[in-house]
């Protein structure tokens, strides 16, 4: 069960690493994994975006809200 505490937690933590490098890993779809490194861009108030730059076209923005990090939908690890 998800709690409120945990989900202010998760969204106080990414709201203070915005700018912050991160490497992303997220399924997407039919056996596909993503796995590559991007940048946090924005927070708003149900979502986050992440800004992608591993060989992808460096405008893709890609879109999760913070439930998935609770879930374990989305992987995301703070590079130094």
């Amino acid at each position: 069960m998800l709690l409120q505490k945990d989900l202010y937690d998760t969204k106080k933590h990414i709201k203070r690493n915005i700018g912050s490098k991160v490497k992303l890993e997220f399924n997407k779809g039919r056996q596909k994994f993503y796995v590559g490194n991007g940048v946090i861009s924005n927070v708003y108030p149900s979502i986050f975006t992440v800004q992608l730059f591993d060989g992808e076209d460096p405008s893709r923005k890609l879109s999760f809200s913070y439930v998935d990090i609770l879930t374990k939908s989305v992987n995301l690890t703070l590079c130094e």
